[in-house]
């Protein structure tokens, strides 16, 4: 490419009309003149002057100066000779005298922390043997088929020995503690197999200097934290998913970076990518308004889709985006209407969204969202943001608190059980019982449940058959399936050495069996968005505290669910039932082995109940939830 060509392309990128940015910035292995080395190129147009400073020059500023593309404020040079696995920054000289040492914000690779540097990388040429996975996804419809999500932190779902050391506040990792990619691929994979789910979300692998941010504060959008290993080593662990039939989603962070000084914070000696402060976070917000973020960003985003073959992204923080003065005392900032909301934020992520869909229509775009905004999962053409799944927060946080209530008192809560389905079809929601439930003090999910020590392993399966029979996607956290007593601590692995213990042993194989359920029974995934999926039997039944409802599937078969949320039993139980014939119990969440051990059927009788000319009558242990199934007439 000449250089009149190069200007050509970099214009396009800083008016934000073509999304493969990362093809031309950063550290690039190329040959140039016959010479083999890599090409640099950067965005600094404040710098007075910048230069590449590493290993191959022993950190000397006068070696390789950049050139200015005065243009585009991006500087560039050809370094002959330095190859994969150098490292380096940009020293970047101001116009006031000061000099910052910056990594690189388009790096494929970084130094292991608390070192800060970018290595050379080239992510271009892992040999991929997923392709029949590719070619299946290209018809999916996450919509209409069963998303069951593994919610994990590599560095924490299962370490090689437990060793950390504390800082002021907080406690970083040994590094020889972690598993890498490849590794956990042989642990994680059987593991998600074993349990029947069929995505992962992995919290955030863009390269982060601090442990305790959990992947939330980044430094690096291009560069996979080198903790467990190297870009290729995590492309074997998604293609090893991809070949046993296991999404990959990637949890990413595209509202604010970390502000630790080697990264984009004040990276020209301007707030050249954000200025508003995020006070609780101690991060900074993305300038929305700038196209060459809004490039950085969708770049990144089609960066991942495209060369580690993803499928799918839960963008963090979503609400953050939407409003000005998010976590901000008051309201200093107006947009130029005079209102609060941040225009350019809500025309990011129509963009992201719009462009995503179109090259991806398989994707998952799941919105970290909070708020009451409307149509997050609304088509941008029709005034939505153009996502498609979005976390039902208020569902979460109602059931969690419905479940801490003594039995006795929940039949005055009743409507936190009932007031989801007013609202369930008016996105597309997914449900989540996800790692910000189980830290900071919130307990455990099995420690929110009010009771004794087994009553609590009762209501913990009673509320996973609850949200597994909800309308809507599932999502639960690493450890949610061995009812960890602890919270999550990313410092230690999961204890599972429960696993010892009959009843974190029997609560797993109860998660096994509904998980498997779940993903085998059309009725409780293909019209979760559609008001025919789902019909009460009893939603009033506040006294008992017990719902009843049915979920219909594309293919007509229809389930019934009973959950009964007091440790009341009753022998004689009658509920409507939505057509005459036989019906047997197909999982229940009492006891082990949680189904039945021989079919036995309950037949129904001609007496009118819940709205339905048949009913039948059955035996509901106390704390107990249950899905029956109508047995099918041989054709």
């Amino acid at each position: 490419m000449n250089n009149t060509q190069l200007i050509k392309e970099l214009e396009s990128y800083h008016i934000g009309k073509k999304y493969n940015s990362y093809m031309n910035y950063g550290a690039h292995m190329v040959e140039s003149d016959g010479k083999f080395g890599v090409r640099f190129l950067v965005w600094a147009p404040n710098a007075v002057q910048v230069s590449v400073v590493g290993s191959f020059n022993d950190w000397d500023d006068h070696a390789h100066a950049m050139k200015l593309i005065e243009e585009t404020g991006d500087w560039q040079l050809f370094i002959p000779n330095v190859s994969e696995g150098d490292v380096y920054k940009y020293k970047l000289f101001l116009p006031d005298g000061r000099v910052l040492y910056k990594a690189d914000p388009y790096a494929f690779s970084s130094e292991v922390r608390p070192n800060t540097s970018s290595v050379i990388a080239n992510p271009f040429d892992y040999g991929w043997h997923d392709a029949k996975w590719l070619e299946n996804r290209q018809s999916f419809e996450p919509l209409k088929e069963p998303v069951n999500i593994y919610e994990v932190h590599l560095g924490s779902w299962n370490m090689k020995k437990t060793g950390h050391f504390d800082d002021e506040y907080f406690k970083s990792v040994d590094p020889s503690s972690f598993y890498n990619y490849r590794e956990l691929a042989d642990q994680l994979i059987p593991y998600l197999k074993k349990m029947h789910y069929n995505y992962i979300e992995i919290m955030p692998l863009m390269e982060h200097p601090f442990d305790g941010s959990w992947g939330y504060q980044v430094t690096g959008y291009y560069s996979i934290t080198s903790r467990y290993g190297t870009p290729d080593d995590l492309k074997y662990l998604i293609d090893q998913c991809h070949q046993n039939q296991i999404g990959v989603i990637f949890d990413w962070v595209p509202g604010h970076f970390c502000r630790d000084e080697q990264g984009l914070m004040y990276f020209d000696g301007t707030e050249l990518y954000g200025d508003i402060d995020h006070p609780n976070w101690g991060t900074k917000k993305f300038n929305f308004y700038k196209s060459e973020v809004r490039n950085f960003l969708i770049s990144n985003a089609l960066f991942f889709f495209e060369h580690f073959h993803i499928d799918g992204l839960r963008v963090d923080g979503v609400t953050s985006m939407l409003y000005l003065n998010f976590g901000l005392e008051g309201e200093p900032y107006k947009n130029r209407h005079g209102s609060s909301e941040d225009l350019d934020g809500i025309e990011f992520l129509k963009e992201l969204n719009t462009i995503i869909f179109e090259k991806y229509p398989f994707a998952i775009m799941a919105a970290e969202e909070s708020s009451s905004w409307p149509q997050v999962t609304h088509p941008v053409d029709v005034g939505g943001l153009g996502f498609n799944l979005k976390w039902k927060m208020g569902w979460m946080n109602d059931t969690l608190d419905y479940v801490a209530l003594d039995p006795l008192f929940r039949k005055g809560s009743h409507n936190k059980i009932t007031f989801s389905m007013h609202y369930a079809h008016s996105e597309n929601f997914l449900l989540p019982f996800s790692h910000d439930e189980v830290v900071h003090g919130k307990k455990s999910l099995i420690e929110k449940c009010f009771g004794s020590y087994e009553e609590k392993f009762r209501t913990l399966r009673l509320m996973m058959l609850y949200q597994y029979t909800h309308p809507g996607k599932k999502l639960n956290f690493m450890g949610n399936e061995i009812a960890q007593f602890i919270e999550w601590r990313y410092y230690e692995p999961i204890e599972w050495f429960l696993l010892d213990y009959p009843n974190h042993q029997d609560h797993q194989s109860f998660m096994q069996q509904l998980n498997k359920l779940y993903l085998r029974e059309n009725a409780l995934y293909s019209k979760d968005f559609e008001s025919s999926g789902f019909e009460w039997l009893d939603a009033d039944n506040s006294d008992q505290s017990i719902f009843s409802y049915i979920r219909q599937g594309e293919d007509e078969e229809k389930l019934i669910i009973l959950l009964n949320f007091t440790p009341i039993h009753y022998d004689a139980f009658r509920i409507g039932v939505p057509a005459p014939g036989d019906y047997r119990v197909v999982i229940q969440s009492d006891q082990p082995p949680y189904k039945p051990e021989r079919i036995r059927y309950i037949k129904s009788e001609p007496i009118p109940l819940h709205g339905k000319k048949h009913s039948i009558e059955l035996s509901i242990p106390g704390t107990t939830g249950m899905i029956l199934k109508q047995k099918q007439s041989k054709r």
